[in-house]
């Protein structure tokens, strides 16, 4: 049975991708400046025109603008779309919580190519037509779900479109139907091992061997833990609605390790800095991650901010794929929240109290607000924790509590009060988790 899902692609030859690259740079930027008005306008404020694309280099690229999300929001709906309604085959579209949703048209090539990117990504993960494929992405509008399904197919697996929630059910169906993969949210596949063990079921001795995750951040420590609970292969499906969705980047696991391959045939990455002027980093170095399409037709984006913080590596993988490869993103940009005059994200606090061994391994919910009284001009930073049971039966709540602050203190450098809620307190998700509230006016 073949080692790779497109082998030709995901082992090219260096000189003879960035050929390719280059060409396929070529087409697209001729096919957004004919076609977007937006982009038009941006090429040619920064002194770039039909003739300078034909003329084009990779590191050419640089010159031009970052499109980031307001620029998607402010020509909402299809503004940034270059293929007209009667092309497209399908729409998707992020939840639009804060503001106007992001829209992700595909035309019927854009739906070949996601199928492609998916395909890729089960494979590397060991995912074979015999396998029993449970996917408990939301179907909608959402780009997992029906991500996943177009990867599914694509490999010719069986598909148990569960959708989110009704964890027990899940459960059941896992154990009757002999799920073999599971594709979900981290936090949630966490959930559903939680559930498992309240329904007496042992789920390590199911068939289930394999887990696919994305949609939000997550640290090492967390997929140790869902591993654990679960008994399986935890690997990741990288990728941003303004993208594709899922598919971006995909896990292999070879000799101990896990490697996140970016379908850079697919998209290019660069790495930034976050801070003006945004100069591109060299490889290796930790920053931004900006991303520009290479193949999509119905709206490709031209050097797209994702906030995303990660490194880029050029290396040949002991899986044998020469695709350049990146560090899981555990944090963006824009979840960076300055307590007191220190930057904090989100993972770092994860991480710290993760790696105590004491708390139950659900993502901690931060909480920001404002002083009261004399101190109404500081900032206050809750953390609220489950512990495991161990340290309710010895009524050690409070000894941990000052425990954890402690090492958020030292390690971080903030102050925090650290809550150790009661068992089930902490919300369970079924989808993404709300891992830190801003109260601060």
């Amino acid at each position: 049975m073949k080692k790779y899902w497109n082998e030709k692609q995901e082992c090219m030859d260096l000189e003879e991708r960035k050929k390719l690259q280059l060409e396929y740079l070529q087409k697209t930027l001729n096919w957004v400046y004919l076609r977007v008005r937006f982009y038009r306008e941006k090429f040619e404020e920064a002194g770039i025109s039909t003739q300078d694309i034909r003329r084009f280099k990779l590191e050419d690229l640089q010159k031009l603008p970052f499109t980031v999300k307001n620029d998607l929001r402010d020509n909402y709906p299809f503004g940034l779309c270059a293929a007209p309604m009667s092309e497209l085959a399908e729409i998707h579209a992020s939840s639009g919580t804060t503001g106007k949703p992001i829209i992700g048209p595909y035309t019927k090539d854009d739906m070949k190519q996601w199928s492609e990117c998916m395909a890729r990504t089960f494979w590397a993960a060991g995912v074979r037509p015999e396998d029993v494929f449970q996917n408990a992405y939301g179907m909608g509008l959402f780009t997992g779900g029906l991500g996943f399904v177009w990867g599914i197919k694509a490999v010719d697996c069986t598909l148990l479109p569960t959708g989110p929630g009704g964890t027990e059910r899940q459960i059941t169906l896992m154990k009757d139907l002999k799920t073999t993969v599971l594709g979900c949210t981290p936090s949630y596949a966490l959930t559903i091992a939680e559930k498992a063990k309240e329904m007496g079921v042992d789920i390590k001795k199911l068939p289930l061997r394999i887990g696919i995750f994305g949609a939000e951040p997550w640290i090492d420590a967390l997929r140790e833990k869902i591993e654990e609970r679960l008994g399986i292969r935890a690997h990741e499906a990288y990728g941003l609605t303004e993208l594709m969705g899922p598919g971006v980047a995909f896990s292999c696991y070879v000799n101990g390790k896990y490697t996140l391959h970016i379908n850079e045939d697919h998209v290019y990455p660069e790495i930034i800095d976050p801070e003006p002027p945004h100069n591109v980093l060299p490889l290796g170095t930790e920053g931004e991650l900006v991303l520009t399409s290479l193949q999509r037709q119905a709206m490709p984006m031209i050097r797209y901010r994702t906030k995303d913080i990660t490194r880029l590596y050029r290396k040949k993988c002991a899986c044998g794929r020469t695709l350049i490869t990146m560090d899981r993103v555990s944090d963006r940009s824009d979840d960076m929240k300055i307590v007191n005059g220190v930057n904090v994200f989100p993972s770092q606090i994860e991480d710290v109290v993760m790696k105590s061994g004491k708390i139950e391994p659900l993502i901690p919910q931060i909480i920001l607000r404002k002083g009261e009284g004399t101190k109404k001009h500081l900032d206050v930073m809750i953390v609220k924790v489950e512990a495991k049971r161990q340290i309710y039966d010895m009524g050690r709540e409070r000894v941990l509590e000052k425990e954890l602050a402690i090492r958020i203190k030292d390690i971080i450098g903030v102050t925090a009060i650290v809550e150790v809620v009661k068992q089930g307190e902490l919300p369970r998700s079924t989808g993404k988790a709300k891992r830190l509230i801003d109260e601060r006016k």
